[in-house]
């Protein structure tokens, strides 16, 4: 697909997003604003061919609602959104990035080591539905596990770092790996029936980060002051995450489970949060603090 084509599936698609609904003739006039008309209105046959591109590109239905004529991203998947706005970010970015090689050093970006070398072989595989097979260089063993053969399920990135979340075959229960913890990945031709029944949003539904237990999902409330407060409603934290605004301070309500990656996020924002409860997670949080103080001499 030529750079060209690709800007205007993007202007097409960001556009539509942004307003949620558009007309047609809505579009015709943000199309006049835009850099990519040259001045030339947007003909019906390079917005049905542009309208084809992006849905093929980006894997998404631009529809029209036949009673208000307005067009709309037709999507019933929460999963698939997100994975379209990463996309369809990404590639923006790229654009960006592209025009910007004159500065290149004035531009710093996180790494993710991760990306390099093995997610081309684990799409391919979660594309064919091929078990694949590697060795893993666990941070809680001296010595890798050889040979472990994995059903890929899904991939997902968290914090610079791609993780694949499958069924351990040897196990037979699903498992979550680091690609930069793997060696050796080979793709099999093995196939496999993905189970029916495995809910990907349902599995980390009370899940913080990467870290699923079978623990019961607990409420949580944090006192959070003013400043962090605004950090909070521009990324909350998790999805169940419900505010009550105070003169001096926001109360943050949620529903997940307490699992390490969720009391280490916590105790990164200091003084600024104060957990109110449930105990249990107070508990967590303190006996991390003194054993933080014990590092400095002080009990």
């Amino acid at each position: 697909m030529a750079n060209t084509t690709v800007n205007r599936c993007i202007w097409l698609l960001d556009t539509i997003r942004r307003h949620g609904r558009i007309t047609r003739q809505q579009l015709e006039e943000a199309w006049l604003r835009s850099p990519h008309s040259n001045g030339r209105p947007l003909s019906r046959r390079t917005f049905c061919n542009h309208r084809a591109a992006a849905e093929e590109f980006f894997n998404v239905n631009i529809a029209c609602d036949p009673k208000s004529f307005e067009y709309y991203i037709e999507d019933d998947n929460d999963n698939n959104e997100s994975v379209t706005d990463w996309l369809l970010n990404s590639v923006s970015l790229n654009e960006v990035l592209v025009g910007a090689r004159g500065i290149t050093d004035r531009i710093f970006l996180e790494n993710v080591p991760s990306a390099r070398d093995f997610l081309d072989i684990v799409i391919s595989a979660l594309k064919a539905d091929s078990r694949v097979r590697f060795n893993y260089h666990s941070y809680t063993r001296s010595l890798p596990t050889q040979g472990i053969v994995l059903e890929p399920y899904f991939i997902r990135l968290f914090k610079q770092r791609w993780y694949l979340i499958g069924r351990n075959t040897a196990e037979d229960r699903i498992k979550t790996y680091a690609l930069d913890r793997m060696s050796d990945v080979k793709q099999l031709a093995d196939k496999f029936e993905p189970d029916p029944g495995f809910d990907m949003q349902e599995y980390f539904r009370h899940s913080y980060g990467i870290v699923v237990t079978h623990n019961t999902p607990r409420k949580v409330v944090l006192r959070v002051d003013p400043r962090q407060a605004k950090y909070f409603r521009a990324l909350p934290l998790h999805s169940s995450q419900i505010e009550t605004v105070s003169d001096k301070f926001s109360l943050f309500t949620y529903h997940i489970r307490l699992t390490d990656d969720f009391v280490a996020e916590l105790l990164s924002y200091g003084p600024h949060i104060t957990v109110l409860e449930p105990p249990e997670l107070r508990a967590m949080i303190k006996s991390s603090l003194r054993e933080s103080l014990r590092n400095y001499g002080e009990t």
